[in-house]
């Protein structure tokens, strides 16, 4: 686990970023039909919970999350 202290922010248009933190905090608990199946209502609170991240609720929309999650499928494929 990499030391978060001097990490750089993660804004919502960082999906690869978001998607490489959600497969640290969650591993294999989530496989790609899994991800899918998640409610935006919960990814929202997963992704405003990170360590470094600078967005806000207000910032989100729909495309963001959807681009998180596809980032988090190809995150979840690369490591299988």
């Amino acid at each position: 686990m990499t030391d978060n202290k001097f990490a750089l922010p993660i804004h919502w248009n960082d999906y690869e970023d978001i998607a490489m933190s959600l497969y640290e905090k969650f591993g294999d608990d989530f496989n790609e039909s899994k991800i899918y199946r998640i409610r935006f209502t919960d990814l929202l609170e997963w992704v405003l919970a990170l360590p470094n991240f600078a967005g806000t609720r207000e910032e989100a929309n729909e495309g963001h999350l959807e681009q998180i999650q596809s980032a988090w499928v190809y995150e979840w494929r690369d490591n299988q």
